[in-house]
């Protein structure tokens, strides 16, 4: 049997990896330290992939959304409920599509023990059990916060391959982040590592993080993260990586996240609804390594497509909701402009690569269609390690924001003649409030293929706003770029625009 440096073959003690690296459960807690995750995941990359077991009893498999959520863990199931450390654990259940088991081991003192499964500590609804099962492990975790009145409120979840999703004060949970993502979007086909195994280290109340250590695992790859997670009224999680391929990776992604996105004034794909919109993002927002800062509004297509940004050492992307007024949407129950922004600032040198952006057309508002990540450009060689670090920013508005006028709407519909296409775009900045400056504002527009039919500019410096309005005529194309910026006596006074309309 392997025997793994430090610490590290005392923390293998888990049902969920592969056998070559289990050992006996330890009776008593045993030393912890970071370094021995690392030399896990080493080891686990230097064996073949071992795929965990996902049986379950058929009652929990065959679970509705509304039978799983029932299935909640008891007062007494609650880790660090004593409120020493400010934060509690919620371990979640396996069952309905959450069907991976992750082992949750607990740190303490420098100790770690790991968290056994026990059917008596939940609740299981509705849901009809013959017999109460046993070595289960589970699905993921919530970290909870007392909040000013002392209830507890989720803070983050951890569930499902490697994703997981955060908020701010007062916002709903909306898109999703996830550890790797491989091969999104190509034909080869997707593939989801997942988290095997976690530690989580009980934090002090004086420090106010809470820091998890994951071992993420795949057909091609084996890694370790760090997520150290900070409350407030945004809440940043700072990410640390190190992974070990198996096979050579030419297609990964970094910082992946994903969003919904069903309609919106921009494209309504023909939807009769009584909202708005519905999305849980506006855009996707870039600041590229030259300091441009870029803004691509996203739409539910037709047709799937995939967008390239390519750039070196980029300084920050993600997705945002910038409509945060009730009026921007009417739903009363999803109430999207509660929705987190996430804002994502690499650590480090990423070097070259592309941010990459996958609009998938979807008719369900559950679905998350919308999927943006970091591609770089120089793959992962086999048994190369590779180190990256990042700091999310789970927000209302992003800390970086562009220093001009950024877009603050985009709409679009039929153009003033046959076959021609109209949209409006709106231009929202400080800059915009100089009546003297705006008096010889110019819009400074391009597209391929087609051409411009019309293009007019609406100061509106009350507003601090300016609107553009164009007409494009594409004759027989089926899809069509657009770059759009606002200029003053020849220079940038707006973030950059851009848009790709297809049929």
């Amino acid at each position: 049997m392997l025997q793994l440096a430090g610490s590290a073959a005392a923390l293998a003690a888990a049902d969920t990896l592969p056998s070559a690296f289990a050992q006996e459960q330890p009776a008593d807690a045993m030393p912890f330290s970071g370094p021995a995750v690392v030399d896990m995941a080493r080891a686990l990359a230097s064996k073949p992939f071992v795929a965990p077991n996902v049986d379950l009893p058929g009652a929990l498999t065959s679970l509705t959304y509304e039978g799983y959520v029932a299935i909640r863990a008891k007062p007494d199931g609650l880790i660090w409920t004593d409120d020493s450390s400010g934060f509690v654990i919620e371990p979640l259940h396996r069952g309905f599509i959450f069907t991976n088991p992750m082992q949750i081991n607990l740190v303490e003192g420098g100790l770690s023990r790991r968290l056994n499964y026990d059917a008596s500590k939940f609740v299981f609804g509705g849901v009809n059990l013959p017999a109460p099962p046993t070595k289960l492990d589970f699905s993921g975790f919530r970290v909870l916060r007392r909040d000013d009145r002392g209830d507890l409120q989720e803070l983050a979840i951890f569930q499902g391959a490697s994703f997981f999703r955060s908020a701010a004060r007062g916002q709903n949970l909306g898109v999703t982040s996830r550890g790797l993502s491989i091969r999104t979007g190509d034909a080869r086909g997707e593939e989801f590592p997942f988290f095997r195994a976690v530690w989580i280290e009980k934090a002090s109340r004086a420090a106010n993080a809470l820091t998890i250590n994951a071992l993420l695992d795949s057909e091609s790859v084996s890694g370790v993260y760090r997520f150290t997670i900070h409350p407030g009224d945004a809440t940043i999680i700072d990410v640390e990586c190190s992974l070990f391929p198996r096979a050579a990776l030419d297609y990964f992604g970094l910082a992946t996240m994903s969003a919904t996105s069903l309609f919106s004034p921009l494209d309504r794909r023909g939807d009769d609804d009584v909202r708005d919109a519905a999305a849980e993002c506006t855009g996707l927002q870039m600041l590229t390594g030259a300091g441009e800062w870029v803004w691509r509004p996203v739409s539910n297509r037709n047709n799937l497509q995939i967008s390239e940004f390519v750039d070196n050492n980029p300084k920050g992307f993600g997705f945002l909701q910038r409509n945060r007024e009730f009026d921007d949407f009417y739903d009363l129950t999803q109430h999207w402009e509660r929705r987190p922004s996430l804002w994502v600032e690499p650590i480090g040198d990423w070097g070259a690569g592309s941010v990459e952006l996958v609009e998938i057309p979807s008719d369900n508002e559950n679905a998350q269609n919308m999927i943006a990540f970091w591609r770089s450009k120089t793959p992962l060689a086999k048994g190369q390690q590779a180190d990256f670090a990042y700091r999310q920013f789970w927000c209302w508005s992003p800390p970086s924001r562009p220093p001009a006028a950024a877009v603050t709407g985009s709409r679009g519909g039929r153009g003033g003649a046959a076959k021609q296409r109209r949209f409006l775009v709106e231009f929202r900045g400080d800059a915009l409030g100089d009546v003297a400056r705006m008096a010889d504002v110019k819009a400074n527009l391009t597209i391929f293929p087609g051409k411009i039919a019309s293009l007019r500019t609406y100061p509106a410096p009350e507003r601090k706003s300016c609107y553009v309005q164009f007409d494009i005529d594409v004759a027989s194309e089926n899809a069509c770029e657009m770059r759009l910026t606002l200029e003053s006596q020849g220079a940038p006074l707006s973030e950059t625009w851009l848009y790709r309309w297809t049929l």
